[in-house]
């Protein structure tokens, strides 16, 4: 940075739907403030309501501030970004942790940052990509999206990884995703698994050395994936988990991807974390009266019916 100053180290997180970037997030922030250093975690979504960010409320300190980015079209929510960013360029923060959208276009990173003035207050440090053991990739769509953020990744971080994970399954379906949208890139010397809640300082030691990569490959088009939020709803645990069920097991409400938010029942709030193969719903300290259904040509009128 011009003046003496030193850039900014900026990382990015990926990840589909579901795949754990808010837990990554949450260990990786930990480490850094370990670490003496001042930090800010930007969460860039699309919707106008962001439970992540509520999630990692209990970060804030004077060394960890949060912000959002929220948009509508892509210009509008790229504009909003560039903005954001050059507004924390003079808080003088050591590293900032990008966390987007589950279906994002890794391209709206690259391309801010290398654009003035950003590219004189930051330097990209690390990006990440969080990547579901169980996720199924047969979805063109969903194999798109996986694909085109392991790409330029510098580590794919395996999610939900157990004893019965087969890790060559995982880098062959990787691999595969990649060739299908023209790259020719392997995973096989980037690939990092473990159980996201048990990540220790020494794995961090070895993930802050991650970078990125220039890898290429054939974009195109998403505009498929839509968000549904609800809000001020009557529920408890029994009517969520029909409501799930419901909802993942039946195709006439659409491709339900994942469920995600908070409801406030028995004088507590419960936090909802859904997919097709696994239901977290715990009691938290805090949160917002909303639950968000994410997916492929949802319908609107007939999940409306449900809550």
């Amino acid at each position: 940075m011009a003046g003496g100053y030193k850039m900014i180290k900026i990382d990015l997180v990926t990840g589909f739907l579901g795949s754990g970037k808010t837990t990554f997030i949450k260990q990786y922030a930990k480490y850094l403030l370990k670490q003496g250093l001042k930090i800010c975690i930007l969460e860039n979504d699309y919707g106008a309501v962001n439970v992540d960010m509520m999630l990692l409320g209990d970060l804030l300190s004077d060394k960890c501030n949060l912000e959002m980015v929220i948009g509508g079209d892509k210009d509008c929510r790229i504009r909003r970004f560039k903005t954001k960013l050059i507004a924390m360029g003079m808080d003088k923060y050591d590293r900032v942790i990008i966390e987007p959208s589950g279906v994002f276009d890794v391209d709206e990173f690259y391309d801010a940052l290398y654009e003035e003035p950003l590219c004189n207050w930051y330097e990209i440090g690390n990006v990440f990509s969080i990547v579901d053991s169980t996720l199924n990739l047969e979805n063109d769509d969903i194999k798109y999206v996986v694909a085109s953020e392991v790409a330029t990744s510098g580590r794919v971080i395996i999610s939900k990884f157990g004893a019965n994970t087969n890790l060559n399954d995982i880098k062959t379906k990787l691999d595969n995703a990649l060739g299908s949208i023209g790259c020719n890139r392997k995973i096989d010397d980037i690939i990092f698994a473990k159980d996201l809640n048990k990540l220790d300082d020494n794995d961090f030691k070895v993930l802050i050395h991650s970078l990125y990569n220039d890898a290429t490959f054939v974009k195109r088009r998403i505009d498929d994936f839509t968000s549904l939020f609800f809000m001020n709803k009557n529920i408890d645990e029994n009517k969520i988990r029909k409501i799930i069920n419901i909802l993942f097991n039946d195709d006439t409400y659409g491709n339900v991807i994942r469920i995600k938010g908070f409801y406030y029942s028995e004088n507590s709030w419960y936090e909802v974390n859904a997919c097709k193969n696994e239901i977290t719903i715990s009691k938290i300290s805090r949160g917002q009266n909303v639950i968000i259904v994410i997916g492929i040509n949802l319908n609107e009128e007939k999940i409306n019916l449900l809550f």
